[in-house]
């Protein structure tokens, strides 16, 4: 089967990062991967970027990219890398990714974790962003035992009530208005994260559908989109920096 090639950046927008592919150690798994780092040097706080169900896309690398713009070191791992990784045809990887062991991916995501951490050019602080199928693996991997300093749903599903005083960090949740299999998950979340005293920020963007950060899809709302990223970012910069 082919596989996704890894795409070049825009030779104006490649001045501010380096990137290159690169993987780590999950347990004596291998798991490959996109790094997007800012350029000139030096040590920056590390961004865990999990990708939809269709695997690592090129509109996910340029999530990366977009980080690593903004003075971060930013890495997409390929959870389909067990599986052969992502597919050239993106529409394959929702079949793959119902192939994965939940359990056993949320294991090897909090194994990049450290990963990262000991990088070169990372400070020690990590956070992690995630989009629909990847957003409710921030809410899991929040709650895995990591060290990770902040975390970013977009449209994810939620944990159990149970789960969320395992989690580490101050978290941001990014809704759409018209996702109502995943908003419904939203109340008994919201109870839960207030009666654990955790640090959160939601926010549903009305009108838009679920997927609405993905500029290549046919959900994209640039309103909510940028909105949410602004948000984003200065969220990572408040916790990570």
């Amino acid at each position: 089967m082919n596989r996704r090639v890894f795409l070049q950046a825009p030779a104006a927008a490649a001045a501010l990062f380096a990137q290159d592919r690169t993987g780590y150690d999950a347990g004596g798994t291998t798991i490959n991967g996109y790094l997007a780092k800012p350029k000139g040097g030096g040590k920056h706080p590390a961004v865990l970027v999990i990708h939809e169900n269709r695997g690592l896309a090129p509109h996910i690398q340029d999530v990366a990219r977009r980080l690593a713009a903004e003075g971060f070191l930013a890495f997409a791992p390929d959870m389909l890398t067990p599986l052969g990784g992502t597919p050239a045809n993106e529409s394959e990887g929702p079949a793959m990714i119902g192939k994965l062991n939940a359990a056993e991916t949320v294991a090897r995501l909090a194994a990049a974790v450290p990963f990262l951490a000991r990088h070169a050019g990372c400070t020690g602080k990590v956070g992690v962003v995630g989009f629909s199928w990847g957003g409710g693996m921030v809410n899991r991997v929040m709650a895995a035992g990591t060290s990770l300093g902040a975390g970013v749903a977009y449209y994810g599903s939620q944990i159990p009530a149970a789960d969320v005083p395992k989690i580490s960090g101050p978290l941001l949740l990014h809704y759409a208005g018209t996702d109502a299999r995943i908003n419904a998950g939203i109340p008994d979340y919201e109870a839960a994260l207030k009666a654990n005293r955790k640090t959160y920020n939601l926010y549903t963007y009305d009108g838009a559908a679920h997927g609405f950060n993905n500029d290549t899809g046919q959900r994209y709302h640039k309103e909510a989109a940028q909105l949410a990223w602004g948000r984003t970012v200065a969220f990572f910069q408040e916790h990570l920096k």
